[in-house]
């Protein structure tokens, strides 16, 4: 039928309904709508007009929710967990028809609706939705909450490294639909620990284990993980891994890949991109993937229905956030396995201070291998100290002493040799040749350095020496404390010239070698992975990283040693490490004994008795010295709170990105360290952010930095 038609069967009375309803709509249009992003005139939402968002306002004095009107077109996608856009800011003056109006556009969350607000003032509209994707759920949020009050920040601080930045592309695209639990995996290498069989059934029939793992050298670790994960994934539970880098990312996802199957984990690490990262962890949050493994943010991933989390190497600086309120992933997944009452797993070749107190207090049960398992997976470890080197002239005319260049050669005829140096560069710092007293400036006191290898120069003012003597004994002659990666590379390149030589440092990161000859020459955490296991090992300058002015130093040390050694060989294969470093040293007996659970239980002993961290909490406030001074004064600590201090805090070097706790270039800042006994870490943490918000509401001019269990306390 034509429209002709039609308009010729319509009944009598059919045009002027027509006319009105064209005059009605004419009368609307003639309305002016109200504007999106101030919505005055709006209607409200008829149930729960009230919307309370947190603004992404860092600042502590702000640490708090604020009441918005829900306009009724943003009803709908206003829901709570989505990103919106807020005015914040307008003051109470400025109120047009019952709507506060002004202020600038801020970013927030929804966190819940509300069908009235305790503010007795006007209220602002919400802006606008920016997308209806919720990505804050009630679980991250109480997470988040608790790692801010734990570490003295604010909740908008901990959402910004919760959340990652949104990408509409990715947001756009749907989740694949979930997987069903694969079914629970067989120990495998699991059984070279006597626990291990154990672990892995309590994870399959839904139980919560916690274990401090002590793994065993060589390549399983990462298969190991992904069997852990596999068998919480059989139970119908959601698994989380943490590790430090890449580079182990990569390694536990083959792993994951190889137990599980394609599809059934996320890989959430910086190096995916914005929008393949952000992809990723949509299908956790939508829950369309139950395993997550990642680098540092990963921690907060929201994994639904979380069975087991896990870190690996707890002791690596980068698990340590840089950005305020610097969380560390050990505390988060432990706040997490507490609160969601599921198991826990910190692993690693070593055995960090922190891992030995979990134990100690039976918050976590030991997972280890007998000595039987570890002298077939551990290689030979020999050590050369200051009396070999003294009667060994080859270490006095060259770079490695004798054995070291034995063990190299032997190394080299069955497959790649690690050299593991200290620093990276040309010998940055220089001490007296005769009593190794440290070569200064005349001017400042600097530490001299020679970029050149022929002219001194000071590495902080820039004057040069001509004539520089030791202050101690007299002597004129240097030589360097540490030399870098790329002298030894090229020693070692002369040394032996039909082998090839690689270097992996911080300009550029070997991910493995070829099970090949070479010498591979490496910054520590930089080592590669060889194909086969390394045959050598060489570990230089010991002395240098046990002898750093930090309380972890020892500490440390041990666990670069035996990250290093664990790359090589067992002994019944040959494998050999040397580390030149004096053998009476605590931490080269442990690595020795291969033995870092017994030197951590040492040095947790000796921190108990002097009332060191981690069995006392410990809080660093760093600014000028005024600017402490008047906070340490405002701050109502807890009574049984120790002040240390202050002393001058580190500068930063020229040339070298600053540090959170170092002063600014130029500026002169103090430090106080703040203890209490244990139990009393909450309380101090409330104290602090209480006197750094009534600063900041103040407009107090100069900045204070804070920061609860500083991982550098010197």
């Amino acid at each position: 039928m034509s429209s002709d038609n039609e308009q010729s069967a319509e009944p009598e009375g059919g045009a002027p309904e027509q006319l009105a309803l064209i005059r009605e709509t004419v009368r609307k249009a003639n309305v002016p709508r109200a504007k999106p992003r101030t919505w005055r005139g709006a209607a409200l939402a008829k149930e729960l007009p009230v919307a309370r968002v947190l603004v992404n306002k860092g600042v502590l004095h702000l640490d708090q929710y604020f009441d918005y009107a829900v306009p009724e077109e943003l009803d709908a996608e206003a829901q709570p967990g989505v990103r919106v856009r807020v005015r914040f800011g307008a003051g109470g003056r400025n109120v047009r028809a019952g709507r506060r109006e002004g202020g600038g556009l801020i970013d927030g969350f929804l966190i819940e609706r509300r069908a009235e607000s305790d503010y007795q003032g006007a209220l602002a509209a919400l802006a606008y939705v920016v997308s209806p994707e919720p990505v804050l759920g009630p679980e991250l949020l109480a997470l988040s909450r608790a790692v801010a009050d734990r570490y003295a920040g604010s909740l908008a601080d901990v959402l910004q490294l919760a959340v990652p930045p949104r990408n509409g592309r990715a947001e756009s695209k749907p989740s694949p639909e979930p997987l069903p639990p694969p079914p629970a995996p067989s120990a495998g290498s699991w059984e070279r620990y006597e626990q291990g069989p154990a672990f892995l059934r309590a994870l399959a029939e839904g139980e919560a284990p916690r274990a401090v793992w002590t793994a065993l050298p060589g390549p399983h670790w990462p298969q190991e993980i992904a069997r852990a994960v596999a068998a919480t994934l059989a139970s119908g539970r959601g698994a989380l891994v943490v590790v430090p880098d890449g580079r182990s990312a990569g390694r536990v996802d083959a792993a994951l890949t190889e137990v599980l199957g394609a599809g059934r984990h996320a890989l959430l690490t910086a190096d995916s991109g914005p929008e393949k990262r952000y992809r990723e962890w949509l299908a956790v949050r939508r829950g369309s993937v139950r395993a997550v493994v990642g680098t540092r943010a990963a921690m907060f991933a929201p994994v639904a229905d979380l069975g087991l989390v896990a870190v690996w190497d707890d002791g690596d600086s980068s698990h340590s956030d840089d950005n305020a309120p610097f969380p560390h992933v050990r505390e988060v997944l432990e706040l997490r396995a507490a609160h969601g009452r599921c198991a826990f797993l910190l692993g690693g070749t070593n055995c960090t201070v922190e891992a030995a107190q979990l134990v100690e207090s039976g918050w976590a049960l030991p997972l280890r291998a007998d000595r039987e398992q570890l002298r077939i997976a551990a290689p030979l470890i020999r050590t050369v100290g200051d009396g070999e080197l003294a009667r060994d002239g080859a270490a006095r005319a060259a770079r490695l002493p004798s054995l070291a260049w034995q063990t190299v050669r032997d190394g080299l005829r069955s497959g790649p040799v690690l050299v593991q140096v200290p620093r990276r560069g040309y010998a940055p710092r220089l001490a007296c040749e005769r009593c190794r007293e440290p070569a200064r400036c005349r001017h400042c006191a600097g530490p001299l350095e020679a970029p050149d290898e022929r002219d001194l120069n000071c590495a902080w003012c820039g004057r040069a020496e001509t004539a520089w003597h030791c202050v101690a004994c007299g002597a004129n002659r240097l030589r360097a404390q540490i030399v870098g990666a790329r002298r030894t590379a090229e020693e070692l390149g002369r040394a032996f010239p039909a082998v090839p030589v690689r270097t992996s440092g911080r300009d550029h990161i070997l991910d493995s070698v070829p099970d090949v000859p070479a010498l591979v020459v490496s910054t520590p955490g930089a080592e590669p992975v060889a194909e086969g296991g390394y045959a050598a090992a060489l570990l230089l300058d010991g002395w240098a990283m046990v002898g750093r002015p930090d309380l972890r130093a020892g500490e440390e040390a041990l666990r670069r040693w035996t990250a290093a050694a664990s790359l090589v060989r067992g002994q019944q294969e040959g494998g050999t490490v040397v580390i030149v470093a004096e053998p009476t040293l605590r931490p080269v007996q442990a690595l020795v004994r291969w033995d870092p659970v017994g030197h951590a239980r040492r040095e947790l002993a000796e921190r108990a008795e002097l009332g060191f961290p981690p069995v006392s909490r410990m809080a660093s406030v760093t600014g000028p010295p005024e600017a402490l001074a008047a906070f340490l004064a405002a701050a109502e600590l807890p009574p049984e709170a120790e002040v240390l201090g202050p002393v001058p805090a580190p500068r930063t070097e020229p040339g070298r990105p600053r540090r959170p706790w170092e002063a600014p270039v130029g500026e002169s800042w103090e430090r106080a360290l703040l203890r209490v006994p244990p139990g009393s870490g909450a309380a101090l943490a409330a104290a602090l952010k209480t006197a750094q918000a009534a600063r900041m509401a103040r407009g107090n001019g100069d900045p204070v930095r804070i920061r609860v269990d500083p991982p550098d306390i010197g």
